[in-house]
């Protein structure tokens, strides 16, 4: 249940807050006053688009706050979406300034479609675009699949699953079937490109061991001129390398060595030393012999790096991804090569997907039809409720030319409001008025069967007066006493069923020495219900007749409610 909104600098509005109740809350006020404001506000909080202009001073921060008491059902539903409820409530919050708006779930920040998806959970608007909505037939099918969901919901997954397997064996078999010489011409592409790949006589890791070898070839002058220099040092005869100083220390080592036996630990270190610079300079000999530059071989190595590189550049990063794709130009070329077997095969294939999606669509097109029957007449019923004195309801079913991930259903309303006369698509035949009416029919059919617990109507009413006003205002009270119901309206017989009366006025105030309008809310409470009931039946001008036809209204309403508690 949306338990408070509270609203700060957005439009007319410079900060409200309202705290809604139990069954059946009005909100009116003159045309303007801001009503529609409270609808926006609330829709920010739930994740809605933020506009730059939807501030009310651009240089102060805006906010939107809801407040909501939750259920069990709820709760298990938002743990699973990884939200914490504090108790029994979440609050979804959206602050916004000129450059960026922020969301918030229970204070912890979340992306705006988190709002979105929450708001989804606790509650649902219905405006009065969706009266006009039932002009196309595409919302009638959603409106029957919303009374059905879970009765349809595992064939419809099972459904969407099986046409996706549909579309790609189609789209699969219509590229497979093209003619004789485009055949022949990707066959013969395939074949010099296998050849390619063949020709190369490639081997896992061979890249890295060529691209090596080409480093060291490519630097071969600069490798050969710092080992010669470091030849020289440590093995040259001219008296100044390392080895000829370390041969004179010896010698000179060795000539006192008989004065002193301690000298012998000495003597052993540097015959170590000398013995790893010989090798050292071994080591160095070797590797310059075996240094190789020659320009054949070079090039021999280039050649190779560039036909490695060549086929990457054709058929994959890797040595690996070039032999995974010959792999595939090989079972490209089996079918080609027996294309009719292939082919036969593919479009066997095809059937069977078609054949399983026909299946399925059927399957729940059954469904689909025996619950319309059930929602047609529950609507028939309620729309016979809602002052229709005679009325015909029922769904026509046709067969789309094709499939879709939902069947190949096309549904539509039909309605007869006059004896005698033939049922009629209900866009050729329903006013406005008729329309709100059936728009209203079927949400409060969805709503006895729904879990959410707050539903927040929009001037649903728009088209109706006298009797069918009352007959409407009766339907909404009775949805109230199992769910939440916030209403727009400018109907006094709806208004006066209030469980909760908010007005909301619009005033012109002085702001820092200049005019500004604002828009403020207030509960009404006894004797102003009454006048605000008055103001609705009689306009600006309040008299003590529309005042007596008020009280007395509102002692029918209140007369009517404790005839359905009864």
């Amino acid at each position: 249940m949306l338990v408070s909104l509270h609203v700060k600098n957005l439009a007319l509005i410079k900060e409200e807050e309202i705290n809604f109740g139990k069954g059946l809350n009005i909100l009116s006020g003159e045309t303007g006053a801001g009503k529609s404001i409270i609808l926006g506000a609330l829709s920010l909080a739930l994740g809605g688009k933020v506009s730059k202009d939807a501030l009310r001073n651009p240089d102060e921060e805006a906010l939107a706050e809801a407040v909501f008491s939750v259920g069990e059902k709820e709760k298990e539903i938002l743990s699973s979406m990884d939200i914490s409820v504090y108790d029994d409530e979440v609050i979804l919050s959206r602050k916004i300034t000129g450059e960026r708006s922020s969301a918030k779930i229970n204070g912890e920040t979340f992306p705006a479609s988190r709002l979105k998806e929450v708001g989804a959970l606790l509650l649902d608007i219905y405006g009065q675009h969706e009266n006009q909505s039932l002009l196309n037939k595409k919302k009638h099918l959603e409106l029957l699949d919303e009374y059905a969901h879970g009765n349809l919901s595992a064939i419809k997954e099972e459904l969407a699953t099986a046409y996706k397997v549909y579309i790609e064996k189609k789209k699969e078999f219509e590229e497979a079937d093209r003619d004789e010489s485009e055949r022949a011409r990707e066959l013969s592409f395939l074949e010099h490109e296998t050849e390619e790949i063949e020709s190369a006589k490639l081997r896992m890791g061979e890249d890295e061991e060529i691209e090596e070898e080409y480093k060291k070839l490519v630097n071969g002058q600069k490798i050969s001129e710092a080992l010669n220099e470091v030849y020289g040092e440590t093995a040259s005869s001219d008296g100044n390398s390392a080895s000829d100083k370390i041969g004179r220390a010896m010698r000179s080592l060795n000539s006192v060595l008989s004065y002193d036996d301690s000298l012998l630990d000495l003597v052993s270190i540097l015959t170590d030393v000398d013995g790893i610079l010989a090798d050292f300079n071994r080591g160095v000999s070797e590797y310059l012999s075996s240094l190789n530059f020659a320009g054949e071989h070079f090039m021999e190595v280039e050649a190779r790096l560039n036909e490695i590189n060549d086929l990457k550049n054709k058929y994959g990063r890797t040595i690996e991804d070039i032999l995974h794709s010959y792999d595939e130009k090989v079972e490209k070329i089996e079918k080609l090569r027996d294309y009719d077997a292939y082919l036969s095969n593919l479009e066997e294939e095809l059937k069977k997907a078609q054949k399983r999606v026909e299946e399925l669509s059927s399957g729940l097109s059954v469904l689909r039809q025996s619950h319309a029957v059930t929602l047609c007449s529950l609507v028939k019923d309620a729309l016979l409720d809602l002052n229709f004195l005679d009325v015909a309801f029922d769904m026509a079913f046709s067969k789309a030319e094709d499939y879709s991930a939902n069947g190949y259903d096309i549904c539509e309303f039909m309605i007869s409001t006059n004896p005698g006369e033939p049922l009629r698509p209900l866009k050729d035949i329903a006013s406005g008025g008729e329309l709100s009416r059936v728009m209203l029919a079927i949400k409060t059919i969805l709503a006895e069967s729904d879990s959410i617990d707050t539903l927040i109507f929009d001037e649903i009413d728009a088209g109706i007066s006298g009797r069918t006003a009352q007959a409407v205002s009766e339907k909404i009270y009775l949805v109230s006493k199992a769910h939440q119901v916030i209403l727009i309206t400018h109907l006094p017989q709806i208004a006066a069923m209030a469980d909760h009366h908010f007005l909301i006025e619009k005033d012109v105030v002085r702001e820092d020495s200049t005019k500004a309008t604002i828009s403020t809310i207030q509960e009404l409470y006894a004797d102003q219900v009454t006048k605000e009931l008055a103001r609705m039946v009689g306009g600006a001008e309040i008299t003590s007749a529309t005042m007596e036809n008020a009280r007395e209204l509102k002692e029918q309403a209140d007369e009517k409610k404790a005839s359905f508690a009864s």
